[in-house]
């Protein structure tokens, strides 16, 4: 309903599973890679818990998409059964045939002879075998020692089937009973998901909004973010809840920012909380719903009123390069970004100082970012100058979200689409503003100023490891992937496997894993971006963006 009220083109707060607004904080990393650890854990139990709506099911879809191919997988999400059902959901969900008896219950021995016939030719056929059940506080003590007894199933090398428990952190309380001790006693690899911090929650937010669409300036000020951290308690669930009702309160009241007391009575509306009167916020809402209903054009005007009041500000905005005099450098009309008032939710415009000179030679452009690389590329193609010393030019269209995951400075085209296209670099990127710097001199604007001017154009330099030439293919082998393998190992906190590594199906497997953990497309591929992180992990020192005001 307020979707398109804040610019943007989908609900950033919707509690469904939507890949797109996938948030891995450094918490969920650490859950993945304990999956992931676990898948290579040769048998056992993983256990991973944490609280309602901490995260936990969005860490097991990210690590299903990781499992690679040679792997069964059976996933059980409604573990109230008996020890006899429970058996039977494993066949059915590893394809087991069961042979069909007339007249007589089904007992454990009759699921359990034909599960450990198959997994014993899977192991044959070098495939591994993970059994995961999500809701795991809810099996009975029976069901979980007849669990251990699977554990029991193995050749001389290895178990023949991974366990991964998935549950509230009451598993935990249940794995401490002295009938479950010889359990507990086969969980290799334990992580328990804890709430996001303060800084966390706020990214979180961001991420949401910017992948939702959002071009302009957050609609929630710093300490309106506080405040949502302290009510939702940094859990996701609990976030998306408590903005999804905040922003619909303040669409209901055609504002254009939420205000720390429309957050309050969200919360009163969303989270359980002693019976009170309606709030302001609840009458807004059911006259919205009523107007809707009634065809009423309070969302006209609403938006009318909103787009009345940044008149000043569109205005301001609007002059593109294009119109400036035709010379080496640019005066763009850019709204400075200030401060917050005390008392405001907004930004305010301040007076525009001198305006920033902007770039009309992207050559140039290359040549001021090598600069903060300690490179200066002479006369010539910049790029082919920094190639020989293994510092690579990349020219992406992406956003803000992912711009700020790369976390490095970038040269950022304004007015792609005039005849004087103009260039500068973007070296700090805060929730808000963006500071841009060209020619010697600097400036702060806003993302809403940033986005009248800039099409998603950036491009940065990466450091590519020795003896890189470019794009590595399958089956590959030698120093790059020797390297690759190093660093990957390094970011799960394994050790490096024995043997020389080559680009096949177990690396690229630990490949999209990295990527996912690191906010990247996961394709499985050695791309400029997956580079950038495997240096980044690494502690590569490297010019980082700002990202602090």
């Amino acid at each position: 309903m307020y979707a398109a009220f804040f610019g943007l083109t989908q609900p950033p707060f919707s509690i469904a599973p939507d890949p797109r607004l996938l948030f891995m904080s450094e918490r969920h990393r650490e859950a993945l890679a304990h999956l992931l650890y676990g898948l290579g854990g040769g048998g056992g139990f993983v256990l991973l818990t944490g609280e309602i709506g901490a995260g936990k099911t969005t860490v097991c879809r990210c690590f299903l998409e990781q499992i690679p191919g040679n792997c069964n997988v059976a996933y059980i999400f409604n573990p109230k059964l008996t020890a006899v059902e429970l058996l039977q959901s494993i066949c059915d969900e590893f394809h087991v045939t069961v042979p069909q008896k007339y007249q007589l219950p089904p007992t454990v021995k009759d699921y359990l002879d034909p599960l450990n016939a198959f997994l014993l030719q899977a192991h044959g056929a070098g495939q591994n075998n993970v059994l995961i059940i999500d809701e795991a506080q809810n099996l009975s003590a029976d069901v979980l020692e007849q669990l251990r007894l699977l554990t029991n199933l193995e050749t001389s090398e290895r178990k023949l089937l991974q366990i991964i428990l998935i549950g509230q952190p009451e598993l935990r309380t249940m794995l401490q009973r002295p009938e479950l001790e010889q359990l507990a006693e086969r969980v290799i690899a334990r992580y328990h998901l804890g709430a996001l911090t303060q800084l966390e929650t706020a990214q979180y937010i961001q991420h949401r909004l910017e992948v939702s669409g959002l071009t302009h300036a957050l609609p929630f000020d710093r300490k309106t973010l506080a405040r949502i951290h302290r009510l939702a308690r940094g859990v996701p669930r609990r976030i998306n809840l408590l903005c999804d009702r905040a922003l619909l309160g303040a669409f209901a009241a055609g504002q254009a920012s939420v205000s720390r007391a429309l957050v309050d009575q969200a919360a009163d509306e969303v989270f359980v909380r002693p019976a009170r009167a309606p709030s302001l916020l609840g009458r807004n809402i059911a006259l919205v719903g009523l107007a809707v209903a009634a065809g009423a054009g309070l969302l006209v005007i609403a938006r009318l009123a909103t787009q009345a009041a940044r008149a000043p500000e569109l205005a301001a905005i609007a002059p593109a390069v294009s119109a400036a005099p035709a010379n080496s450098a640019v005066a763009p009309t850019l709204r400075v970004a200030s401060a917050p008032a005390a008392n405001a939710s907004v930004t305010r415009t301040t007076a525009t100082p001198t305006p920033p000179t902007l770039l009309r030679d992207q050559g140039q452009a290359w040549r001021e970012l090598a600069q903060a690389w300690k490179f200066t590329p002479g006369e010539g193609d910049p790029c082919l100058a920094m190639a020989r010393e293994q510092l690579r030019c990349l020219r992406s269209n992406t956003g803000l979200a992912l711009i700020r995951q790369l976390g490095r400075p970038g040269i950022v085209t304004l007015d792609r689409e005039s005849a004087t296209p103009a260039y500068a670099l973007l070296t700090a990127l805060t929730s808000d503003s963006a500071t841009l710097r060209a020619g010697g001199t600097e400036q702060t604007v806003t993302l809403s100023a940033l986005a009248a001017r800039w099409q998603g154009d950036f491009s940065t330099i990466w450091r590519s490891p020795a003896g890189y030439t470019g794009p590595l293919s399958d089956g590959q082998g030698g120093p790059v992937i020797e390297w690759v393998a190093a660093r990957l190992a390094e970011a799960n906190g394994t050790a490096l496997a024995a043997g020389r590594p080559v680009l096949d199906d177990s690396l690229k497997a630990r490949l999209r894993a990295f990527q996912l953990a690191q906010g990247l497309p996961a394709d499985g591929r050695l791309g400029p971006m997956t580079f950038m992180q495997l240096n980044r992990t690494a502690g590569v020192q490297e010019p980082r963006l700002r990202t602090e005001p």
